[in-house]
């Protein structure tokens, strides 16, 4: 009997569950809620699948464990699911998450197991872009990602900590720290959302995609704010947030070197954040299922080939594409 877990039950965590029950992999699936009276209705939903809903506790024993309950803690349960030789897949986008995380590299070669690292929106599918946008490239210079909308409420809640805390960039091959809600630029993003002000926050993108690209000399990430975001980017949430934050959208602009052209390429996509989030960590819950990925703790940037999950996203409605138009120039 297949076991998998998702510890959560968010807008996202609901979403992995239902692909999760849908893939014919799982023959059980355990849902961790704070609040598992409230999942009852859920719970119908999902047939011909032997489910249990478990309060906040000690992880249950499962293939695959996937962590998609608000950031922070994720390093302590990834240790304590890989003692049950579980498979792990983080959604969590904090800095102290991701690196505690991938400091996890011994424990999971020990065991044979993976830890998949920032397996969501962004980071996540920003990672696989930027990952098979480089692969064109002679020489990757610098990589930008700048990116729009939230998931669930948890999302939104670490997004708005985000814009206050300090941004890290990769510089010249070594971090610069930069204030949050500074750089302001105004970012194409793909249609129907068009241009947005997009400005410096605490994102993690910068520190995944530096360990896929070492020897870069930039990488940046933004996020877009309204001007009420940045007002009251200090003060607590002011209204309870949305359950889903609708539409949003991912860019990576990448340049570089390609046959002695100096070139810039522009990769996005466009979809709900909750909705690509879920995809993505769905994807990799299966695919450890089945064995088809390196043991070790790695985020989505440090794959051989991102190919395969980009056409596996694309099957499930999740589509990126690349911004025609963009010139190059002549070394």
């Amino acid at each position: 009997m297949t076991t998998a877990a998702v510890i959560g039950s968010g807008v996202v965590g609901r979403r992995v569950a239902r692909q999760l029950a849908a893939s014919g992999l799982v023959d059980r699936l355990i849902l961790g809620a704070r609040h598992p009276q409230r999942m009852h209705g859920f719970v119908r939903q999902l047939i011909d699948l032997d489910i249990e809903v478990i309060a906040p506790g000690p992880l249950p024993a499962a293939d695959v464990t996937v962590l998609a309950q608000p950031p922070g803690g994720h390093t302590e349960l990834a240790e304590e699911a890989l003692g049950n030789d579980s498979h792990v897949v983080s959604l969590s986008d904090s800095l102290n998450d991701v690196e505690g995380l991938l400091g996890l590299e011994a424990t999971a070669m020990k065991v044979d197991r993976s830890v998949i690292v920032g397996a969501a929106f962004s980071p996540g599918l920003s990672c696989l872009l930027a990952r098979h946008g480089g692969e064109r490239f002679d020489q990757v210079d610098e990589i930008h990602v700048a990116r729009m909308g939230t998931g669930g409420p948890s999302c939104q809640r670490q997004l708005h900590r985000a814009r206050t805390q300090e941004a890290v960039e990769w510089r010249d091959r070594s971090w610069v720290k930069r204030p949050s809600g500074s750089g302001r630029e105004l970012v194409w993003f793909p249609d129907p959302l068009g241009a947005s002000d997009c400005y410096r926050a605490a994102l993690v993108d910068p520190f995944l995609l530096s360990a896929s690209f070492p020897e870069v000399d930039r990488i940046t990430a933004k996020v877009a704010a309204t001007r009420r975001d940045r007002l009251t980017a200090w003060l607590p949430m002011l209204r309870r947030p949305h359950k889903d934050g609708g539409p949003g959208a991912v860019r990576i602009e990448i340049r570089g070197i390609q046959d002695s052209v100096q070139t810039t390429e522009v990769l996005g996509a466009i979809d709900h954040p909750s909705s690509a989030a879920a995809a993505v960590a769905a994807i990799a819950a299966e695919w450890s299922l089945l064995g088809l990925l390196p043991s070790g703790s790695w985020s989505l940037g440090m794959l051989d080939s991102p190919l395969p999950w980009l056409q596996e996203l694309e099957n499930r409605g999740i589509s990126a594409a690349v911004y025609e138009g963009i010139s190059t120039t002549q070394e």
